[in-house]
């Protein structure tokens, strides 16, 4: 069971005031050559607990609820919805490869312009794509059905298939409670039991999150059973690298936008100026939070959409991708430019204080190496599509 947020606040208090010191030189077996100060154990408790509490989309009023997930797992795996019928949303979130793709950039029935993001962990969300252009889930959901590169749907076509299929009409009105309205109102509750279905994937647990617990627990045996090469590239990911920073939190994610220096262009070849494009659809898209599609009457997030309307200076960025599973989900940045971990490690390591700006090569190849072992303690035991990386160069 998830520890409760107050608890763990105390906990963290009692790190910070030095409670941990009392345990001893440090939380790691004696002669491990690698333990955590109680300052470098507060960051890493500061990324947990693992799971999250379950929550529910206040803007979706069938968030949470069987029959809505029931039908949105199976609009995802249908190809129905597509304008050829021949594109699926599983075939650029594949769950075998995180619900990824394994392409540099997303393919439906064309290239589009940038990497396929996970889908696990995407409740936890505030804004979504990498330019954030949408503000719920199942305003993301939608955008894909009627981008024509992607699936190429429309409103009237969903609408006829809901309606169309006997058992489809079936699962709507069980779902909603209602059989199928107007076409748009059918396209937002196809999206809407989309976003239902996907809130429920969820990263497994993980090495790290073992290692976290060990330390919230004083469990010195526990802690020390966690990779000495990943214990050296956490220790750089919460100090020197400045890691933290950015991919925070038990998502390992702030998710607020940032220009990392890794410029890319569009397929038409016009640079990709990331959150700039996002705010303008943000703003534009009837589907947002100030629409009238938005279930929630206290228009609580609202405000956020307003805010980012007045947005500045976010040419060239992007959202700070989740890095739970990332051993899974490669190639990365929002481009798909860095084929492995260790090319992120090398071309975007951050802010060392005092050291190399960001985007330049400042860690050495052991200190790749080793914060590559870190990451890869972040995706849970099961199959894995590369072996894991021995050594940087």
């Amino acid at each position: 069971m998830a520890r409760p947020l107050p608890e763990a606040i105390r906990l963290a208090a009692w790190i910070l005031a030095g409670g941990l010191a009392m345990l001893g030189p440090g939380i790691a077996r004696a002669g491990d050559p690698v333990s955590f100060t109680p300052a470098e154990t507060a960051r890493i408790l500061a990324h947990g607990p693992w799971p999250q509490p379950a929550t529910r989309d206040p803007s979706n009023r069938w968030s949470g609820k069987p029959e809505a997930i029931a039908l949105g797992e199976r609009l995802f795996f249908s190809p129905r919805l597509s304008g050829n019928a021949g594109v699926l949303c599983a075939s650029c979130h594949e769950p075998w490869r995180g619900f990824t793709d394994g392409r540099p950039r997303a393919f439906g029935l064309a290239a589009v312009d940038r990497n396929t993001p996970s889908l696990a962990n995407v409740r936890l969300h505030r804004w979504f794509g990498w330019d954030g252009a949408n503000d719920t889930l199942w305003a993301q959901s939608i955008r894909p059905l009627l981008e024509p590169r992607e699936m190429a749907s429309s409103p009237g076509r969903v609408a006829a298939l809901v309606r169309g299929d006997p058992e489809l009409r079936a699962a709507f009105a069980a779902a909603f409670g209602a059989p199928p309205a107007d076409d748009e109102a059918v396209l937002v509750g196809v999206g809407k039991a989309l976003a239902a279905y996907q809130e429920t994937l969820e990263s497994g647990r993980t090495p790290f999150d073992d290692l976290r617990d060990a330390l919230a627990r004083a469990d010195p045996e526990a802690a020390a059973r966690y990779p000495v090469p990943a214990r050296r590239g956490l220790r750089i990911f919460i100090g020197t690298g400045n890691c933290a920073s950015c991919h925070a939190g038990p998502t390992f994610t702030d998710g607020a936008f940032h220009d990392v220096g890794t410029a890319s262009r569009r397929q038409n070849g016009v640079p990709d100026a990331g959150r700039q494009d996002g705010v303008r659809k943000l703003v534009a898209n009837r589907f947002n939070l100030l629409g009238r599609y938005a279930d929630d009457p206290s228009h609580a997030k609202a405000a956020g959409t307003r805010e980012a309307a007045r947005e500045t200076n976010v040419a060239g960025a992007f959202r700070t991708p989740g890095l739970r599973d990332v051993a899974l989900t490669a190639p990365y940045m929002h481009d798909g430019s860095l084929a492995t971990l260790c090319e992120v490690a090398e071309r975007h390591p951050g802010r060392r204080p005092g050291g190399a700006a960001r985007g330049q090569a400042s860690l050495s190849a052991a200190e790749r190496s080793d914060l590559v072992a870190f990451l890869e303690t972040l995706t849970g035991a099961g199959p894995r599509l590369e072996e894991p990386t021995a050594s940087c160069r």
